[in-house]
């Protein structure tokens, strides 16, 4: 049966803030059809994550691509790179950690880009941050404004003047114990989700990594208690 819901493509990895961005965007009225990637990162249990995360909150469609970054390496994500760990919180989000993955939210909006086009959709919402986090350059406001401005002149719908492309960023200038609050309020659970960048076999959170370092962190200062399996107790 059809919607009177406009589509949004929500790019969903599994951890807190795609997980809290979907459940924003369909609180605010849209079919959401979630797209996560296999991109070759070593913690791929983030993709069962996302499947988990978009049934339980309502997802139209989720949809996984295929793209292989292990072709370029340069991360500690999807390289024969040590993942840095018990790094001080005042460290977090100084300079760009080995842990940045080269072009990895310029490639994926594209992706997402490319989907809205064939599903008729305006709004992409993708759930970057630029105050708990670890210091992406693909997080920041200003990369966003410029995406939009180049996915409005480069495709079919922004030249004919169809419609008009969107990326939504609501949880931009949150905290990550905002996030955590936000998303908690909207019924999502958390324990879902898959944060750790390098996971023990089990999917067991290291504690240790700068992505768990910023998950415990958010969820002390939201007084929230943390659902995440730790394989150690560092980040508590």
């Amino acid at each position: 049966m059809a919607s009177d819901r406009p589509p949004a493509i929500v790019l969903l990895s599994g951890g807190i803030d795609s997980a809290t961005a979907l459940a924003i965007a369909v609180d605010d009225g849209f079919d959401a059809y979630a797209l996560s990637f296999d991109y070759g990162q070593r913690h791929r249990h983030e993709l069962d994550a996302a499947h988990r995360i978009a049934a339980a909150l309502g997802a139209v469609e989720h949809r996984t691509a295929r793209i292989d970054l292990r072709a370029f390496g340069g991360s500690a994500l999807t390289d024969d790179i040590a993942v840095p760990k018990g790094r001080d919180a005042g460290d977090i989000g100084e300079g760009i950690p080995i842990t940045y993955v080269p072009a990895r939210n310029t490639i994926f909006l594209a992706f997402a880009l490319a989907y809205a086009e064939v599903r008729g959709a305006s709004d992409l919402f993708i759930g970057v941050n630029a105050l708990d986090y670890s210091g992406y350059p693909d997080c920041r406001p200003e990369f966003i404004e410029a995406f939009e401005r180049m996915a409005n002149l480069a495709t079919k719908a922004g030249v004919e003047g169809t419609t008009r492309i969107r990326v939504r960023t609501p949880l931009i200038a949150l905290t990550k114990a905002e996030i955590i609050r936000r998303g908690a309020a909207l019924g999502v659970d958390y324990a879902l989700t898959h944060s750790c960048y390098d996971p023990s076999d089990d999917g067991a959170a290291c504690g240790a990594c700068d992505s768990c370092l910023l998950r415990a962190k958010g969820f002390r200062e939201a007084g929230i208690p943390d659902p995440t399996h730790y394989a150690t107790v560092s980040a508590r």
